[in-house]
């Protein structure tokens, strides 16, 4: 088994140095493809298993050509992937999501891959296609989608006399009184600054009719109005008890937090794999999948995940042929299914094998994978910072909001 698990920066860059970036293999005479994949199968075991059989069926198709799938961390992978591109290095082909891709485009370290999807681009969902599009240039194949939506505790939500489930901040405001009286929280959040926005204040933001940058790019606009009132939804709810206090820790993680460990009826931001996780200790009987939540707009997360191509890979052409073989449509279903993702090609839908899968599957609709700048990630760190400032009380939503525009911006200006 070839597929390799690396732990640690020393480790990645080690082999990064001596197998990434393509080229003859040291012996065979064949083309090493070297490809970064990430934990999209939560399972380590079933990973290993799933990308070991991906790089033994490309290989059979592919004669001339040794595949090495080498399965990386998501903690760091940023900071990596920059060190890596930097020292004219990292591997031939890496996983991206879109908010990763314009710093790497701006860099000169991603490959346009336009030609690859040539002949069946009209066959893929023109939302994952836009969204890893930079300057009119496709710099990642999508080889699967994500979509969160809200998941409900129906025992906790019986338990203070409610029979419909929140869907609107409105009824969530409404519904935090009762719940409170019956002892739980209500909306689970994650305020933890290693948590993405994307995953916590990011789809409120967007409910409230707001964005993250300013529609020319050069300055952001999270603290006008809809951002003041996201941020104060949050504070409101966070001060009354019907956001759990461990929110300030929780990393977007579910199982031994409050979700899982039912003190909480409701979480705004689930995947799937969460879903089949709170089952577990819940009960089938008490999970309920709703649709994504609604202010002045229905929105939720989703993104595509594509395979993108280094520049400086020494051998692009066999890279393509790679992500060629993992966008076709056997791939997409298989991925999907061991991933319990859906699909980005609308010719090749992921089998939706119960009732939860197929209630992920009707929230896609309602996917907005954000905002695509070159700054994304370090402008959310600095929101993430300020937000925690509000939840605790040191200042207040608009206070916090301008003073993370202000520094954002000044980033955004040394940026052009």
């Amino acid at each position: 088994m070839k597929v390799r698990r690396l732990v640690g920066v020393l480790g990645v860059l080690a082999v990064a140095a001596v197998s990434a970036c393509g080229g003859s293999g040291e012996s065979s005479g064949k083309a090493v493809v070297t490809v970064w994949m990430y934990p999209v199968i939560a399972d380590d075991q079933a990973a290993t298993a799933y990308w070991g059989q991906v790089e033994k069926d490309f290989e059979a198709a592919n004669a001339s050509i040794d595949l090495r799938i080498e399965q990386q961390p998501w903690a760091n992978r940023d900071q990596k992937l920059a060190t890596a591109f930097s020292g004219g290095k990292g591997p031939d082909v890496l996983l991206l999501g879109p908010d990763q891709i314009p710093q790497f485009v701006r860099s000169g370290s991603l490959e346009p891959i336009d030609k690859v999807l040539e002949a069946d681009k009209a066959k893929f969902l023109p939302g994952a296609l836009d969204a890893l599009t930079v300057d009119g240039k496709l710099y990642a194949a999508p080889i699967y989608h994500t979509v969160t939506t809200t998941i409900y505790n129906k025992q906790l939500l019986a338990k203070a006399g409610i029979t419909k489930p929140p869907e609107t901040w409105d009824e969530i405001r409404a519904a935090a009184p009762k719940l409170k009286q019956a002892g739980v929280a209500t909306l689970d959040y994650s305020a933890s600054p290693e948590t993405s926005l994307n995953l916590s204040f990011y789809p409120l933001l967007w409910q409230a009719g707001g964005s993250v940058f300013a529609s020319d790019g050069k300055k952001v606009a999270f603290n006008e109005a809809p951002g003041v009132e996201a941020l104060t939804f949050l504070k409101t709810l966070y001060d009354a008890g019907a956001i759990p206090k461990s929110a300030l820790s929780n990393a977007n993680v579910v199982a031994d937090q409050a979700l899982g460990k039912q003190q909480v009826a409701m979480g705004f931001t689930n995947t799937l794999i969460d879903a089949k996780t709170v089952t577990a200790s819940w009960g089938a009987a008490n999970v309920i999948v709703g649709v994504p939540l609604e202010n002045k707009k229905r929105v939720g997360f989703g993104l595509p995940g594509g395979l993108a191509v280094n520049a400086g890979s020494k051998d692009i052409e066999a890279a393509e042929k790679f992500l060629t073989f993992m966008t076709q449509p056997k791939q997409v279903i298989s991925l999907g299914t061991a991933a319990n993702f859906l699909s980005p090609r609308t010719d090749a839908p992921v089998p939706a094998n119960d009732e939860q899968a197929k209630k992920f599957e009707e929230a896609l609709q309602y996917a907005y994978s954000g905002e695509v700048n070159p700054a994304a990630r370090q402008v959310m760190a600095l929101l993430a910072v300020e937000i925690q400032a509000v939840l605790t009380g040191k200042k207040t939503p608009q206070q916090a909001l301008d003073a993370a525009a202000k520094q954002s911006d000044d980033l955004l200006s040394r940026q052009r």
